[in-house]
């Protein structure tokens, strides 16, 4: 199991902009879509250990903060073809098998990827609602065979902050989890 940590993309960056479908719906969804809220973007797959062993907490999130001025969107980036349990197909019955709540898109290109710096699956970053990077960090301090509970303490935390339009602490620790499984050849300068 490979364990690499996410790049601590400034805080204060801009969200970069995507447009991806939807697994579930086939719906595009943007940024634009969420509007006039804060913005959590998480880097999911399927097959990694790191995500499977936090993906009830992430499906649990996703319910607990419905219908609150946050909108949540995952982004699969891994390469399907030689991670084929990462394609849409398989992204869309882990969505359903969850019970996620937030849209799954699929970026194929890797090119979102590498516009949020993303390194590793699972990798999570909050915005506020000008769609100001304000937390970028780890769910929680549990990791597979560490015996901490899943309790998404960290990522809680922040969006709460958000939320009460507080200040997200500042001091975040990485998260870590599995790379991203970039296509042969497009490896990004910051992951090298």
């Amino acid at each position: 199991m490979a364990r690499t940590a996410s790049t601590m993309l400034p805080l204060g960056t801009q969200a970069p902009d995507f447009q991806l479908p939807d697994v579930v719906s086939g719906t595009t969804i943007s940024p634009g879509t969420f509007t006039g809220k804060a913005l959590l973007v998480m880097f999911l797959c399927r097959h990694c250990p790191f995500v499977k062993h936090v993906q009830a907490e992430l499906a649990q999130i996703g319910k607990d903060y419905a219908g609150r001025d946050i909108g949540i969107v995952a982004i699969s980036a891994n390469d399907a073809t030689n991670y084929p349990d990462d394609a849409p197909d398989r992204l869309k019955a882990m969505a359903q098998e969850q019970g996620f709540t937030f849209p799954l898109c699929y970026d194929e290109s890797q090119e979102i990827a590498k516009a949020y710096t993303a390194a590793c699956t699972p990798d999570f970053f909050l915005f506020d609602a000008d769609q100001r990077l304000v937390y970028r960090g780890q769910l929680d301090d549990s990791r597979p065979s560490n015996n901490k509970p899943v309790t998404g303490e960290d990522l809680r935390a922040a969006l709460d902050a958000v939320l009460a339009g507080q200040t997200v602490n500042p001091n975040q620790n990485p998260s870590i989890g599995c790379n991203i499984k970039w296509k042969p050849g497009n490896e990004p300068t910051y992951y090298k």
